[in-house]
């Protein structure tokens, strides 16, 4: 039996900004360029010098802030934060930036990731005299670094860091400073901008586009940066492992318009679709990409097939991303508003449908049969990126093998069990020949959903992961 209808679950997003009399205006516009990272709920902090100010609630981003008067946050910096729940309870108390108040002073953190060994470090915490009032991972770093009380912020953060394992980008707010980390693999995006004299922080380039920031460069793997009204420094938690940046980035999450890693998430996809037509080459009619992140993809596969694009499915764009809806039966109902097939396009037709990944298999059965039932004579599925046959334990919401249909079920299986005429994932090596674009930059990737090769384990191991093409 097929798994239920959910598709793949973001980590959070992250953003901040320094040095600006409109940080919180910005950050929620910022906010909004990272809204398809997470949907259960938005907040921000900002800092004025003196006191640390937080306005945070569930819902999209236009929810939280309706109405909202900005001048309760004024402030000349602040840190932003877009949830989707991977680790920790869908309640108010979890919803980031998380605020700490304290004798000697405040702190707020946002956080995209997943601390893989943050339940041990609870345990220790705890029997050390610490109560966490969240169940957010996110909370650990906060106790860890208070822990350190003694020591000067920077050397009590490296301390704290170090004893973290998984995936994280951290985005730490004081009165008077503010600190940016990425873990030693890189394997969460994360990059740093200038707005005139102010800095940007934001999970993806496209939070600077739309506030007419400028890219500035990568954070740096095991990278600690500190930003304070007397400008930048940058030292080191770790040492820089081999980057590791998740693939599944490139194939979903990220917006088309953003950099990662100086790879352009539209480009990457479109070449993802250029090798699935040289791997996997079928003769029909028309090509047609499931919206939005399959786009990319199915132009590549068109261009080098030979066959024309048509759009063949259409969004209603009044229906959010049903993967992150909050509740099983709102991700039911999306599924059945989200698409619509285009009779004209597909009718009598042998159709190409390219889709960025299969992870539970329902919703793309449900896109193949709408297809035929609009009349399409065959439906030829074929996925630009590799099969899912692995959990992920960096942020990812598919920590199970028994939830993955291809964990579970052979090719030939998948392909009678959604309907489809035939059905070819790209390959590894495919997916990395479209990622990894320029042998001068460190451009790893981690494909561990795909592959089960683990750049960090449980126990904070570190392995080789791939090399450059």
């Amino acid at each position: 039996m097929l798994a239920e209808i959910r598709g793949l679950n973001e980590e959070c997003g992250v953003f901040g900004i320094w040095g600006h009399e409109k940080a919180a205006e910005l950050t929620y516009y910022g906010l909004h360029a990272l809204q398809h990272r997470g949907q259960e709920g938005a907040g921000v902090v900002t800092s004025d010098g003196h006191e640390l100010k937080l306005h945070k609630g569930q819902g999209l981003v236009n929810d939280v802030f309706k109405r909202f008067d900005f001048q309760k946050l004024s402030g000349h910096a602040a840190i932003g934060h877009v949830r989707y729940a991977t680790q920790g309870e869908r309640t108010i108390d979890n919803v980031q930036p998380l605020l700490f108040r304290s004798q000697t002073g405040g702190m707020a953190l946002a956080h995209n990731g997943n601390i893989m060994n943050a339940y041990e470090l609870r345990g220790e915490l705890e029997a050390a005299g610490s109560i966490l009032q969240t169940s957010s991972d996110t909370e650990v770093l906060a106790h860890l670094l208070k822990r350190n009380g003694k020591m000067d912020v920077i050397s009590g953060l490296k301390d704290a860091l170090s004893k973290l394992i998984g995936a994280y980008a951290f985005v730490l707010l004081m009165e008077n400073s503010m600190h940016i980390a990425l873990d030693p693999r890189g394997l969460r995006p994360l990059s740093i901008g200038r707005l005139g004299e102010s800095y940007v922080v934001a999970s993806e380039t496209s939070a600077f586009d739309i506030i007419g920031a400028k890219f500035e460069r990568e954070v740096l793997p095991g990278e600690l940066i500190t930003i304070t009204d007397s400008g930048i420094e940058s030292t080191r938690f770790a040492m820089q492992e081999k980057r590791a940046l998740c693939a599944m980035e490139y194939v979903y999450f990220s917006r088309p318009d953003s950099n990662l890693n100086h790879v352009n998430v539209h480009a990457s996809r479109k070449r993802m679709g250029i090798e699935l037509a040289k791997e996997a080459p079928v003769e029909a009619d028309v090509v047609t990409g499931v919206p939005d992140s399959s786009i990319s993809a199915a132009i590549g596969y068109a261009e080098q097939s030979g066959i024309p694009y048509e759009i063949g499915l259409i969004k209603n764009r009044y229906i959010g991303r049903t993967f992150i809806q909050p509740s099983q039966e709102l991700r039911e109902q999306g599924v059945k508003m989200k698409l619509s097939p285009v009779r004209g396009i597909v009718e009598g037709k042998r159709v190409i449908m390219i889709d960025d990944s299969i992870v539970r298999g329902t919703t793309c059965r449900r896109i193949v049969r709408m297809l035929k039932e609009a009349g399409a004579k065959e439906v030829h599925v074929r996925i630009a990126s590799p099969a899912i046959t692995n959990p992920c334990y960096y942020g990812i919401d598919m920590s199970t093998k028994e939830e993955l249909i291809a964990a579970n079920y052979s090719l030939d299986e998948i392909c009678e069990l959604i309907g489809a005429d035939s059905l070819a994932y790209l390959s590894s090596e495919g997916l990395e020949t479209a990622i990894v674009s320029d042998d001068t930059i460190d451009q790893g990737v981690c494909m561990a959903c795909m592959t089960g090769i683990y750049p960090v384990t449980e126990q904070g191991q570190l392995e080789v992961t791939y090399t450059k093409c």
